[in-house]
């Protein structure tokens, strides 16, 4: 293959719509705009939303709940997860490395679930009760 000879596949192109040329074109007339109407006119158009003076549904409806500014600075790591951490010391910048948590992630806490099946010493990461108890049943620590 050349990269003179590369053009697309047969029926992937089709010629401009020439519209307004005539009634033997099939687009004549009102070039496919209908009869009269907002629609019809030249910049005939209304802005998304727009229902035709009536209070738009977006400002019908209540404002509900709101979107809270820490949420992407928490993540969770599940207890199974620390598993198939290479490594016995696991802080929140080995959880980076290792994908589990974002890079933008500021609080990180392991909560129980799943099994660990090794012994693991977290550092400065909090960790809830139960996974507390299964890391120092593993033979494992909390710092």
């Amino acid at each position: 293959m050349q990269l003179n000879s590369i053009k697309p596949a047969p029926g992937a192109k089709h010629p401009k719509r020439r519209v307004g040329r005539g009634i033997g074109s099939g687009l004549g007339k009102t070039a496919g705009r209908g009869h009269k109407g907002q629609k019809s006119r030249a910049g005939g158009f209304h802005k998304v939303g727009f229902e035709g003076g009536q209070m738009p549904l977006q400002r019908r409806l209540p404002k509900r709940g709101f979107v809270s500014p820490t949420k992407k600075n928490d993540a969770e790591v599940r207890l199974s997860a620390l598993d198939r951490i290479p490594g016995d010391i696991i802080d929140i910048l080995i959880l980076k490395q290792a994908g589990l948590v974002s890079g933008s992630a500021l609080n990180v806490k392991v909560i129980l679930s799943g099994k660990i099946e090794r012994a693991v010493k977290l550092q400065g990461i909090p960790v809830t009760k139960g996974a507390k108890a299964a890391i120092e049943a593993a033979g494992g620590s909390v710092e």
